[in-house]
């Protein structure tokens, strides 16, 4: 018994040995190569760059007032549609206490003008009546009392535009009311009831009260690539794509290519702009993120073949065509003339036909098991 079973122990070991050696025999033999195989077909190419940018309007005003002073009142709120002269809000006038002293002193000179120039007149006039004096003297101190009593109008409206902002003469022209300049949407409001604002001047911009613009002419505003640019030329057609509104697309020209260009992450960019096309109901904002894809160029009915197959030495470009079937196939190393590539696929102008195969890249072992 105990012979059978050191046979059986021993023809165990013997067949785990054998197993082993044809297992790493079989494992240190060549794999076949195999490749993927393409035939050449005519085909549409077009190279195409992806911009991103935002939409704004192309005529967006910042509002400002043309008096010092606080806000009492706000007419309008961001979104509300406006008509040029429109009243967006109030400013209740905070008189500068050196103009102010200064207008009123001058109120005070006029009046005393005025008086004398009335007793002047009247002595004048008695005078005239007794044909003491000449008709061109008493014209004289005629003119002279009328002077007085502009000057005096005059002296009284300036005060009430130092003291109040408005005067009863230009009511309707008020600079306490800050009236939209253009028609078009109120985009923002930056200020509140309370706040104080400022006239622009040499030395300040002033404070915007509101910014409007035409929501009806919409531009897209990006930058492209050094490496690009010089493919665009204005009128070219872009499709617009919104972040926030995936299922709009919009039709968009171009129109503008800055000739300068300005750095950006290391790179060297160039500003574009292009005219929007709006569809029906696409509710567009301002500022919101967008991408605009551009053909750069293009090529119907081409002979293609993936990129994948072709061999790039130096500037020459060749691909591997396939002769003969089974164990007898060959591949015949051919040169071709390249021409427009998409990234996926490129154009043969030269080398092989539609009657040929060419060699692709190795299949990978995931690939066989598929």
């Amino acid at each position: 018994m105990k012979k059978y079973s050191k046979l059986i122990i021993a023809a165990i070991v013997a067949l785990i040995f054998i197993g082993t050696f044809v297992f790493l025999w079989q494992k240190s033999q060549p794999k076949e190569v195999v490749y993927n195989e393409f035939t050449p077909k005519l085909d549409s190419i077009q190279k195409t760059t992806i911009i991103t940018g935002k939409i704004e309007p192309r005529n967006e005003v910042n509002i400002k007032p043309q008096i010092s002073g606080i806000i009492s009142e706000l007419l309008k709120e961001p979104g509300d549609y406006v008509n040029a002269g429109d009243v967006i809000a109030k400013v209740k006038v905070i008189p500068d206490m050196a103009q102010l002293s200064s207008a009123e002193m001058r109120v005070r000179l006029a009046e005393i003008n005025l008086k004398q120039a009335q007793t002047d007149f009247e002595r004048e006039q008695n005078l005239f009546n007794q044909k003491l004096v000449s008709a061109d003297e008493f014209d004289k101190v005629k003119i002279s009392l009328s002077q007085a009593k502009h000057e005096k109008i005059a002296a009284q409206d300036a005060l009430e535009v130092v003291r109040d902002g408005v005067s009863k003469s230009n009511a309707k022209a008020s600079s306490t009311l800050i009236r939209s300049t253009i028609s078009g949407v109120i985009l923002d409001i930056p200020v509140k009831v309370g706040n104080s604002v400022i006239l622009s001047n040499t030395f300040n911009d002033g404070t915007t009260i509101a910014t409007v613009a035409n929501m009806n002419d919409l531009i897209f505003r990006g930058n492209i690539d050094e490496t690009e640019v010089g493919q665009l030329v204005n009128g070219m057609n872009m499709k617009i794509t919104i972040g926030a509104l995936q299922d709009l697309k919009f039709d968009a020209a171009l129109e503008y290519i800055s000739p300068k260009a300005v750095e950006s992450n290391g790179t060297n960019q160039f500003e574009i702009k292009a005219a929007v096309k709006l569809v029906e109901g696409g509710k567009i904002r301002s500022g919101y993120s967008a991408n605009a894809e551009i053909v750069l160029a293009r090529a119907d009915k081409v002979l293609t073949v993936p990129e994948s197959a072709i061999e790039f030495s130096g500037d020459s470009t060749f691909v591997y065509v396939i002769k003969g079937e089974g164990k007898n196939k060959t591949y015949d190393r051919t040169y071709v003339e390249t021409g427009l590539s998409d990234g996926v696929n490129i154009e043969i102008k030269k080398g092989v036909t539609t009657k040929d195969k060419v060699r692709g890249p190795e299949v990978i072992a995931d690939d066989k098991e598929k």
